[in-house]
């Protein structure tokens, strides 16, 4: 598998390479044509990851993480999922980077295999960053009225933290 793995991208960028010289197309200036197409969309997206990223770093600056974890906490206890990882449910739709920072003081405080770190790593792995998809994929298409696609990514996350939480506590608990 390791050998297969180490010569799978050379030998695909070489059929790549045979299949466009076979079919007599010009390589070298469709690459630059599409490295400036992806110049182009990194540019029109920008603002949209750069908006994005400001508001997460308010967000978890201005104490107003911390302050709706408080207040989700009783309901949290009820249903047996541990506070620490409530951080982790309100920053992973907004951030991977974020979110993965918090999971991995999770996991470094309560241990890797603790009910704490099983359910902050199935959170992580059963959730997506659903605000930084719609910034990053509407914004490079241009859609600019999300309408109700936050409201539908938001609800999947937390369904699936939900999920989570059941399915640790099911097996783990």
């Amino acid at each position: 598998m390791e050998a297969i793995s180490l010569y799978a991208a050379p030998l695909l960028i070489l059929i790549i390479l045979v299949s466009g010289l076979i079919a007599r197309q010009p390589l070298y200036e469709l690459f630059v044509e599409g490295a400036v197409e992806g110049l182009q969309i990194c540019v029109r997206i920008l603002p949209y990851v750069l908006g994005m990223m400001v508001a997460i770093a308010l967000f978890r600056s201005s104490g107003a993480l911390n302050a709706i974890a408080s207040w989700v906490q009783p309901l949290c206890e009820f249903f047996h999922i541990p506070p620490e990882v409530l951080p982790l449910a309100l920053m992973r739709p907004l951030s991977g980077s974020g979110a993965l920072g918090i999971t991995a003081d999770i996991i470094e405080t309560a241990g890797p295999d603790s009910y704490t770190g099983l359910l902050a790593s199935i959170m992580q792995g059963s959730t997506d960053t659903t605000m930084y998809i719609l910034a990053v994929y509407f914004g490079s298409v241009g859609i600019k009225k999300f309408n109700y696609a936050p409201i539908v990514g938001l609800s999947a996350d937390m369904v699936s933290f939900a999920s989570a939480a059941i399915v640790c506590y099911i097996f783990f608990g």
